[in-house]
C-alpha cells in the first residue's frame, strides 16, 4: 500500500504532467481562463486517464505484449507494434462515452468545452500516461494508481492555474503579458515549484 500511495504521490506531483513533463499544454492553456472550466477539465482528464490506463494495460498484457499469445501455441508473437494504435482506440472510446455522459447530464460544462473535449482522445498527456505504463511494465494495481495520480496532478495543476488567471483579469497588466502572454509566465512559475516535488522524490 506504501508503495501504490508513493507512486500516486509520484504521478501527481513529481511527474506532474503539464508542469514537469510539459505533456498537454494546448488544453491546460486554452481551458485555464476560467476555475469552473479548468476544474472540468481536470475532472475529465482525471476519470479518462483512471479508466484509461489500467484497460491499457490489460490489452497491453493480454493481447500485444511479446509472448501474450503463448496459450495459443504462439509464443514469438509480439503485436507490441499495435499498441500506438489500440490505445488512442481505448483513449477514443473512453472520450466519446465522457462526452456523450456530459451532453446528457452536464450541458453547461459540455459547451464550455467546446471543440477540446473531442481533442482529448489525441492530449498527449492521456497518452502519455498509456505509454509510460508499457515503459515501466507497471502491474494492474500500479497502472490504474499511475492513471488515477496522473489525472489528479493534471487537474491540481490546471484548477490552479485556473484561479491565478481568474484574479488576473482585473489586474492592470501591460499590453505584452495579457493573455497567453501572462498564461505561459505563471505556468513557467508554477513549473518551478513542482521542480521541488523532483526534488524530494529523487532517490
Amino acid at each position: 500500500m506504501t508503495e501504490l500511495w508513493s507512486l500516486f504521490l509520484d504521478a501527481a506531483l513529481a511527474e506532474n504532467m503539464p508542469l514537469s513533463l510539459f505533456l498537454g499544454l494546448c488544453t491546460f492553456l486554452a481551458l485555464s481562463r476560467r476555475p469552473e472550466t479548468a476544474l472540468g477539465l481536470g475532472i475529465a482528464v482525471t476519470a479518462v486517464m483512471a479508466v484509461t490506463v489500467p484497460l491499457n494495460q490489460l490489452l497491453y498484457t493480454a493481447l500485444l505484449a511479446p509472448g501474450a499469445w503463448a496459450w495459443a501455441g504462439m509464443p514469438d508473437l509480439d503485436l507490441s507494434y499495435l499498441s500506438l494504435i489500440a490505445f488512442i482506440g481505448v483513449i477514443a472510446a473512453t472520450v466519446q462515452l465522457l462526452e456523450m455522459t456530459l451532453d446528457r447530464f452536464f450541458p453547461a460544462i459540455h459547451a464550455a468545452f467546446g471543440v477540446f473535449l473531442p481533442l482529448l482522445t489525441v492530449q498527449c498527456a492521456i497518452l502519455a500516461g498509456s505509454l509510460f505504463m508499457v515503459e515501466r511494465q507497471f502491474t494492474l494495481a500500479e497502472s490504474a494508481v499511475y492513471g488515477l495520480g496522473s489525472g489528479a496532478g493534471f487537474a491540481l495543476a490546471v484548477t490552479m492555474l485556473g484561479a491565478v488567471r481568474s484574479r488576473l483579469a482585473y489586474a492592470d497588466l501591460p499590453d505584452g503579458l495579457r493573455g497567453l502572454g501572462i498564461a505561459f509566465v505563471l505556468a513557467g512559475l508554477m513549473s518551478l515549484g513542482f521542480a521541488s516535488f523532483t526534488l524530494m522524490a529523487a532517490p
